[in-house]
C-alpha cells in the first residue's frame, strides 16, 4: 500500500498521528493509497516552517521571485502528462479534462510571473509643498489554501503561485480523496529552486482545517467548497482575525432563447453539464428553455445524453468518466431519486449504468430532467454530478428574475443570436460570471474569477488583479524632507 506524506520544510515527512484516509482509483473502485490526516503539532510544524522562511522571502525582490516561478512553469509544462495521469487515476476525470485543468493552472502560474509589474504602487510628487506621497503593497505573512477535490491541481494553482510571488509563505491543504497531485506540485517548485518552508503541503481532515483557521501565525485563508464549509471558513476565520475568501457552491443557468443556434446550444449544456460528471463548480446543471425552442431542446438534449460514451480516464473515446468515491455515487442517486418523487419528468436516468469492464467502479450514466420547478431540491441545491434539469419559463424577462432568484450565484450563460438581449442579459443578471455563447464563463488568469452571494465569502474573488490585492496589504507613505519643523497641535494640512 503506498502511504503518502506531508511536505514540510522542502522535504517530505511522515505523518505522526497515526490516523490515515484511504484514496481510491475510481474507476476501479480500488484503494491506490492512505493519505495521513495531520493532527495540531503537525500543522504547528508547517505553520513554523513558513513562518521562519517569510522574512528573507518577503525581502527577496519580486522579480527573482517571479524567476523561480518561470522555472516551475517550465517544469510545469514538463509534468503536465504526468499530472494530468495522476489527477486521473485520483480524481477519475478523463485524462484530456485533466491536461486542460493544468493548462488552466498554468496560465495563473504565467500572470504571476509578471509580478515586478503588477506590484508597482502609486506615487504623487508634490501633494504639499515639499511633501510626496507613494503607496506600496506588502505581503500579509504565512497564508494558506484549503482546496476542493474536483480540481486537485487547477484550484491550489489558481491560489499559490500568487500569494508567493507577492511574497507569501503558503501552506495547501488539498482535499483528502486525490492528494497526490499537490505533493507533485510541492516537488516542482522546490526544483525550481524554491526555498525550503515557502511552500508545505499538510493532509488532513476538519481537524487540520480548524487548526489552520484559528493559528495566530496564519494571516489569511483562501478555499473552495460548498456554501455550507465556505460559510464556516469565512466566519471562523473572521473571528481569528483573518483575510479569508471563500468560494461556496453553485447552480448554474445556461438560458436557451427561440433564436439561438439550436446545434451549439445542446453541445454546449452535453459539455458543461456532464464533462468531468458534472464535478465542477462551474458545470451547468440547469437548462433555461425560452419559450418555444423548449421541446426541440430537450429532444435533443436526450438523444444526445443516452449516447454519451462513459469510461475509464485513459480511455480515448470516452467523453465522461466516474465520480470521484462511493459516497458520493450514492449522495447523486439520491438526488435523482428525489427528483423523480417531486414530480420532475426523468427522460434519461443514469442510475443503472455499468461499466463492462469495472463493475465496482463509481460509474454513473447522465441523467436529465425535463418540467422542474424552483420548489424542488434537485433545482435549489448543488447535486455536483452529472444531472440536467430542465426548466421551462415563457419569456426572457422570466429566465432574468428565475437566475436572480437563487442563493447560489456563480456563473450563468445566454444562448442568441440577439446583441440587444445579450448585452441586456449581462448588465441585469445578479451573478459573479457570465457567458454569453459560452457555456463555462472561466474568466483567464489576468481577470478575477468568483461569484456573488451565497457562491463567495469575503471581499476578494480569486487570482487575477483580485488575487494579488487579497495576498498583499496597502502601504501609504507620506514624506518631506525639511530643514526644520515645529510642534503642530491642530489637524495637519498640507500647503
Amino acid at each position: 500500500m503506498n502511504i503518502l506524506t506531508h511536505y514540510i520544510d522542502g522535504v517530505h515527512q511522515a505523518g505522526g498521528s497515526q490516523r490515515f484516509s484511504p484514496v481510491y482509483n475510481p474507476a476501479s473502485g480500488s484503494i491506490s493509497a492512505q493519505v495521513p490526516l495531520a493532527d495540531d503539532g503537525e500543522v504547528d510544524l508547517a505553520v513554523a516552517a513558513a513562518q521562519r522562511a517569510f522574512p528573507a522571502w518577503a525581502q527577496t525582490p519580486p522579480l527573482q521571485r517571479a524567476r523561480i516561478l518561470f522555472r516551475f512553469k517550465v517544469l510545469l509544462e514538463q509534468h503536465q502528462q504526468r499530472l494530468a495521469e495522476l489527477i486521473s487515476a485520483e480524481h477519475g476525470k478523463l485524462v484530456p479534462d485533466a491536461w486542460g485543468e493544468v493548462t488552466r493552472g498554468l496560465e495563473v502560474v504565467e500572470f504571476a510571473c509578471g509580478i515586478p509589474q503588477l506590484l508597482k504602487g502609486e506615487y504623487s510628487d508634490q501633494v504639499g509643498s515639499g511633501i510626496d506621497c507613494h503607496s506600496l503593497r506588502q505581503p500579509l505573512g504565512v497564508v494558506a489554501g484549503i482546496t476542493p477535490f474536483n480540481f486537485p491541481a487547477m484550484v491550489p494553482l489558481w491560489m499559490f503561485p500568487v500569494a508567493l510571488a507577492c511574497g507569501n509563505c503558503f501552506i495547501l491543504k488539498p482535499s483528502e480523496r486525490d492528494p497526490s497531485a499537490a505533493l507533485l506540485l510541492a516537488e516542482l517548485l522546490t526544483e525550481a529552486g524554491l526555498p525550503a518552508g515557502v511552500f508545505n503541503v499538510v493532509h488532513g481532515d476538519k481537524q487540520a482545517v480548524d487548526a489552520l483557521l484559528t493559528h495566530v501565525d496564519v494571516a489569511a485563508l483562501s478555499f473552495v467548497g460548498s456554501t455550507p464549509i465556505a460559510r464556516y471558513i469565512y466566519q471562523t476565520g473572521a473571528q481569528h482575525g483573518k483575510r479569508v475568501q471563500a468560494l461556496g457552491g453553485a447552480k448554474n443557468h445556461l438560458v436557451v432563447m427561440p433564436d439561438a443556434d439550436l446545434d451549439q446550444a445542446v453541445e454546449a449544456l452535453i459539455g458543461a453539464a456532464y464533462g468531468s460528471a458534472g464535478e465542477r463548480c462551474m458545470a451547468i446543471s440547469v437548462a433555461v428553455a425560452v419559450g418555444e425552442v423548449a421541446d426541440a431542446l430537450v429532444e435533443r438534449l436526450a438523444a444526445r445524453a443516452r449516447a454519451l460514451k462513459i469510461g475509464m480516464g485513459n480511455d480515448a473515446a470516452a467523453e465522461m468518466g466516474p465520480l470521484v468515491t462511493r459516497q458520493h455515487l450514492e449522495r447523486v442517486r439520491a438526488y435523482i431519486a428525489s427528483g423523480v418523487e417531486s414530480g420532475a419528468q426523468l427522460l434519461v436516468d443514469g442510475r443503472d449504468f455499468q461499466h463492462k469492464q469495472a463493475a465496482q467502479g463509481f460509474f454513473l450514466g447522465a441523467s436529465l430532467f425535463d418540467h422542474v420547478s424552483p420548489a424542488m431540491s434537485i433545482y435549489r441545491e448543488e447535486i455536483f454530478g452529472p444531472v440536467l434539469c430542465v426548466v421551462r419559463v415563457a419569456d426572457f424577462a422570466s429566465a432574468i428574475d428565475l437566475i436572480n432568484a437563487h442563493e447560489f450565484a456563480n456563473g450563468t450563460s445566454l444562448f442568441t443570436r440577439s446583441g440587444g438581449l445579450a448585452r441586456e442579459f449581462a448588465q441585469r443578471i445578479q451573478v459573479g460570471m457570465v457567458g454569453i455563447n459560452v457555456p463555462l464563463p472561466v474568466p483567464m488568469a489576468f481577470h478575477s474569477f468568483g461569484g456573488w452571494k451565497a457562491s463567495l465569502f469575503g471581499d476578494h474573488a480569486m487570482h487575477g488583479p483580485e488575487g494579488v490585492r487579497f495576498y498583499t496589504r496597502i502601504k501609504t507613505v507620506t514624506s518631506r524632507w525639511p530643514a526644520s519643523l515645529s510642534a503642530e497641535f491642530s489637524m495637519p494640512t498640507l500647503k
